[in-house]
């Protein structure tokens, strides 16, 4: 996907890096409408969720999505999340997330995109996204139909 945002840098994204809990399920539950979305945006970007999994249904919920899923111990998360954006090179990457251990990704990826839906957003992330948005299929959207993220986006 590559976009050419006047005012704002040039985007050649690869890589689709999510956040799992509260930023595309709630409660550990991936809505069908997510589901969806992301059958879509596979069709041209890698996507990865990079998670602790708080409620351990991740991979189960993930089944059968053209995806990488990824976990490892809360304790971890944030550093875990850049070094995985690190080596797929953060400059070919969108992040989405919604917790206080997404910070850092965000910070460091081409585009980043904060979610607060039911499970809140840490209020610190949005002074580290380039936009914000009030629920998870509305990030996603940004991505299916990029003339919104043009018009958020441009100078």
């Amino acid at each position: 996907m590559k976009l050419n945002i006047p005012g704002f840098k040039p985007l050649d994204l690869k890589y689709l890096i999510l956040d799992y809990n509260g930023t595309i399920a709630v409660d550990g539950i991936m809505p069908d409408t997510i589901r969806q979305r992301l059958r879509t945006l596979a069709e041209g970007l890698q996507i990865h969720i990079l998670t602790a999994d708080t409620h351990g249904t991740a991979k189960e919920n993930c089944q059968g999505l053209p995806l990488t899923i990824q976990t490892f111990p809360s304790v971890n998360a944030m550093m875990e999340k850049l070094k995985i954006v690190g080596a797929l090179g953060a400059e070919h990457c969108i992040a989405v997330g919604n917790g206080r251990n997404d910070i850092e990704m965000l910070k460091a990826c081409a585009l980043s995109i904060a979610v607060m839906d039911k499970e809140g957003m840490y209020g610190r992330l949005i002074a580290e996204a380039d936009v914000c948005v009030h629920c998870m299929e509305d990030a996603l959207d940004l991505l299916c139909l990029p003339k919104r993220l043009i018009a958020t986006l441009r100078g």
